[in-house]
C-alpha cells in the first residue's frame, strides 16, 4: 500500500522561487543574434591582397578585416566560375548534391534551403545586392531573400561580356536598405568588377594602367570602404558577423589560361576568407577550408541550428583554437565538359595533396609547389586517388535528381507543360574521353578564342575573324567559335554570313544551347520568324527556364503578327524573371501594336505602363523611352513624347527611331528649324540603308522643312 507524502513547506517555497525566477527570464527580451554581412567579390585571387602577402595594389580595407579578424590562408572554391561558387557558398553544399556546374544552362532548384532563407526563419530581415548578370535572379538564388537586387542594366546575355554594375552602385544600393534597418539582419553584397574585362574607373585606371586586373581590386577595395565606414558610424561594428571571399581566382596567364573557368588550378581555386565577428579573436589559419565551410560556420556564431544536409564544417572550432580534422576539399571545372563535351575535370585536395581527373592524370604537392608547376604523377599511381575521388562523389551526390538543369518550381513547371514544352538535362552524349579529349590538350584552341576576343575588343575585326574560322576548321565541336563569329559578321553587318555560320554551327553541334538561341536570334533578325521559332523550340525542348529564349520567342511571333503567342511567350518570360526589363519594353511594343491596328485604348494605356515599368527597372533602357514616346504620342500627348524621345537620343545619340520622330514631332508643331536638325541627323547616319520608298520620303520631310 501507497504512503501519502507529507507536505514540505520548503519545498514549496523552492518551487515558487523557481517559477519565479523562469517567469521572469522569458519576461526578458532575448538579446538579438549578430547581423550578417556576407561579402563576394568576383574573380578574387587571394595574393592578390595586401593580408595575404601582395605589395600591390594597397588594399586597406580588406587588410583592417583581416586584422581584426579570422583569416584563412588555404581557402578554396569548389569551381571556378561564378554561379556555381556561389551556389556551393549560399546551399552549403558540392555541385554533386545541388546539380549546379556552370553559370551557362543551370539554375539552382527551389527545393533546396538557401543561407538566406535559414536565417529567415530564425527572425532576420534578408536582402541580397548583386553586381552582374551570372547572378541574376532568373538562375534561383533569390529563395529567403526580401530583397534581391538585381538591378545592372538591361542588355541580355548574347553579349560578350556579362552586363554589370559598379562596385560603389551596388555598395550604395545596399547602403539604402541598411539606412533604418532593425536588427538582426543578413545582407550579402556581391562585387563583380575583377572580371574581365577589366576596366577601373580613376584614379585606378592611370595608376595601373598596365595591370588593370590590379586597379579593379584596388577600386572595389575603395567602395568597400563606404560599407564598412557605415558600419562604424551607425555602431553596428560590434554587433555583426562579416564574412569575406572571393568566388574564384583568376589564372593571369598561369598555365597558359588567361581567365578562368578553363582549368582548375590553384590560380582559380584559392580564394581569401576572412571572418570577423564580435568576441573572436583575430588570427591567420592553415587547414584547407571551402566555400560549402561558409554556411555553417555563420549558423555557429549567430547560435543557430545548423541544417543537417550541411556537407562543410563550421569554421568556428578552428578559429578558438581546435584543430579541424583533416578532410577532402572536393573541386570540379565542367564548363568545357556541357558546353563543348570536352572530358570532365574533377578532383580533390587532402593535406598537401592534390589530384586532378582527366585524361591526363595530375597529382601535386602543394607543400613544396603550390603554384602547380611540377606534375608527379609519373611515379604515383592514380587508381587509388580515382577511387578516392568516387568516393568523394558518392558520398555527397545525396540529392534526388542532382540534375539541376531540370529543376523549375512546380507552378512553372505545370506552366511551361500546358505551353507544350518539357525540359531534360542534355550533357554529352560521348563517356569515354582520351588525352585528345584532355583540356590540357584543347587549350590552344581555348586561347585562340581568347585572342580573338581580344582583337575584337582592339577594334581588330578582321583579325578575330580569321581566328575564329581557323578554330572552325580544326574543331568543329567548339560552339562559341560559331556564336562568337556570327556576331562579328553581324558587326560588319555580314548577316547573311552571319546567318550561315550559325547554320554549320547547328548541323555540328544540334545539342549546343549557345548555338540554337543565338541562330533563333540571328534569324528573326533576317526576317525569318517562322525559321526563328522552330529553332527557339528546339533550344527551349532542352532547357525551358532560360526567360532570354522566351523573350525572343515572342519577339519572333510579334514580328510575323502572332500577337497572342507573342503574349504567352513574354508572360512565360517574366513568370521566369519578373525584373526582366527588354520583356516589358518587348511588351510594350506589342500592346502599342495592338493599340495602332484596333484603336484599341486599353492597349494603348498597357503599353504605357509596360514601358514605364522597364524605365522603372533600368533608367538608362533607350528603347523603353522611345517606345513610352510612341504611346504617349498616340494619346495626344507630343509634349510628353517629345520628352521621352529626347532622353532616348540622349542615352544612345545614334538611335535612329526617336531621331526620325523628334523630326516628325517637332514638324507637327511648326518647329521647322528643330526638324530638319532631326532629319539630318537621322540621314546622315541611315540613308544609305533605307529602301527607295523611305528615301523619298526622308526627302519630301527634308524639304517641307525648308520651304518656309
Amino acid at each position: 500500500m501507497r504512503r501519502k507524502g507529507k507536505f514540505c513547506p520548503i519545498l514549496l517555497l523552492c518551487l515558487s522561487a523557481f517559477v519565479f525566477l523562469a517567469a521572469i527570464l522569458q519576461a526578458q527580451p532575448k538579446k538579438n543574434r549578430p547581423n550578417v554581412l556576407l561579402i563576394t567579390i568576383d574573380t578574387l585571387r587571394a595574393d592578390r591582397l595586401g593580408c595575404y602577402g601582395s605589395a600591390d595594389p594597397k588594399t586597406p580595407n580588406i587588410d583592417s578585416l583581416a586584422e581584426r579578424g579570422a583569416l584563412f590562408s588555404r581557402a578554396f572554391a569548389h569551381t571556378p566560375t561564378t554561379l556555381p561558387s556561389h551556389t556551393n557558398i549560399l546551399l552549403g553544399v558540392t555541385p554533386n548534391y545541388h546539380g549546379v556546374h556552370d553559370n551557362a544552362n543551370f539554375r539552382v532548384s527551389g527545393e533546396f534551403v538557401t543561407l538566406a532563407e535559414h536565417l529567415k526563419k530564425s527572425g532576420y530581415s534578408t536582402a541580397a545586392f548583386v553586381g552582374a548578370f551570372p547572378l541574376d535572379s532568373r538562375f534561383g538564388l533569390t529563395k529567403g531573400f526580401d530583397v534581391y537586387d538585381d538591378n545592372y542594366g538591361a542588355l541580355g546575355s548574347q553579349e560578350f561580356s556579362f552586363v554589370e554594375r559598379k562596385a560603389e552602385v551596388v555598395i550604395n544600393a545596399a547602403l539604402r536598405w541598411l539606412e533604418g534597418r532593425r536588427n538582426p539582419w543578413f545582407l550579402w553584397v556581391h562585387c563583380f568588377d575583377p572580371h574581365q574585362k577589366y576596366e577601373p574607373p580613376e584614379p585606378y585606371k592611370t595608376q595601373y594602367k598596365d595591370h588593370p586586373y590590379l586597379g579593379e581590386i584596388g577600386y572595389v577595395d575603395f567602395a568597400l570602404g563606404a560599407l564598412l565606414d557605415h558600419l562604424k558610424e551607425k555602431n553596428l561594428s560590434d554587433d555583426t558577423l562579416i564574412v569575406f571571399t572571393g568566388d574564384h581566382g583568376e589564372s593571369l596567364g598561369e598555365h597558359g589560361e588567361t581567365t578562368h573557368g578553363y582549368f582548375a588550378y590553384n590560380a582559380t581555386l584559392h580564394v581569401p576568407l576572412i571572418i570577423t565577428s564580435p568576441g573572436l579573436a583575430p588570427g591567420r589559419f592553415g587547414e584547407n577550408v571551402g566555400h560549402i565551410d561558409i554556411f555553417p560556420t555563420i549558423c555557429d556564431i549567430v547560435e543557430v541550428e545548423k541544417p543537417a544536409f550541411l556537407q562543410g564544417v563550421s569554421l568556428l572550432p578552428a578559429i578558438k583554437g581546435k584543430k579541424l580534422e583533416d578532410r577532402p576539399i572536393y573541386f570540379e571545372s565542367l564548363y568545357p565538359y556541357y558546353s563543348r563535351g570536352w572530358a570532365p575535370l574533377r578532383g580533390f585536395i587532402l593535406g598537401n595533396e592534390k589530384f586532378i581527373d582527366s585524361p591526363i592524370f595530375e597529382y601535386y604537392d602543394l607543400a613544396k609547389d603550390f603554384g602547380e608547376t611540377k606534375n608527379l604523377i609519373g611515379p604515383v599511381k592514380p587508381e587509388p586517388y580515382r577511387a578516392r575521388l568516387d568516393d568523394i562523389i558518392k558520398k555527397q551526390s545525396g540529392a534526388p535528381n542532382p540534375e539541376a538543369r531540370s529543376r523549375i518550381d512546380k507552378a512553372t513547371q505545370a506552366k511551361l507543360q500546358s505551353l507544350g514544352y518539357v525540359s531534360g538535362p542534355q550533357p554529352p552524349a560521348k563517356k569515354t574521353f582520351t588525352a585528345g579529349d584532355d583540356l590540357k590538350t584543347l587549350l590552344p584552341y581555348q586561347n585562340k578564342l581568347q585572342r580573338a576576343m581580344g582583337a575584337y575588343h582592339r577594334g581588330q575585326i578582321d583579325e578575330g575573324v580569321k581566328q575564329l574560322q581557323e578554330i572552325i576548321a580544326e574543331r568543329k565541336d567548339f560552339d562559341l567559335a560559331y556564336s562568337y563569329l556570327a556576331t562579328l559578321y553581324k558587326e560588319q553587318r555580314k548577316m547573311k554570313e552571319a546567318v550561315a555560320v550559325l547554320a554549320e554551327g547547328f548541323q555540328h553541334n544540334p545539342t549546343s544551347y549557345k548555338i540554337l538561341t543565338t541562330y533563333g536570334i540571328f534569324l528573326i533578325d533576317v526576317g525569318l520568324p517562322d525559321q526563328a521559332i522552330d529553332v527557339l523550340k528546339k533550344a527551349l525542348a532542352q532547357i525551358d527556364y532560360d526567360p532570354d529564349a522566351w523573350n525572343y520567342l515572342g519577339v519572333a511571333y510579334w514580328s510575323k503578327g502572332a500577337f497572342g503567342e507573342a503574349l504567352k511567350a513574354y508572360e512565360q518570360a517574366l513568370a521566369l524573371d519578373s525584373n526582366y526589363a527588354v520583356v516589358f519594353n518587348n511588351l510594350g511594343s506589342l500592346q502599342l501594336s495592338l493599340a495602332l491596328k484596333n484603336k484599341d485604348a486599353a492597349a494603348l494605356k498597357k503599353a504605357a505602363e509596360n514601358f514605364e515599368k522597364a524605365i522603372a527597372l533600368d533608367p538608362n533602357y533607350a528603347s523603353a523611352y522611345n517606345g513610352l514616346g510612341g504611346a504617349l504620342r498616340q494619346a495626344g500627348d507630343l509634349e510628353g513624347a517629345i520628352s521621352n524621345w529626347k532622353k532616348a537620343v540622349e542615352l544612345k545619340p545614334d538611335y535612329n527611331y526617336p531621331l526620325y520622330n523628334l523630326g516628325v514631332a517637332y514638324l507637327a508643331k511648326g518647329d521647322k528649324d528643330r526638324a530638319l536638325g532631326y532629319f539630318r541627323k537621322y540621314k546622315e547616319k541611315f540613308y544609305a540603308g533605307l529602301p527607295p520608298k523611305e528615301k523619298e520620303k526622308l526627302d519630301a520631310l527634308i524639304q517641307s522643312c525648308l520651304n518656309k
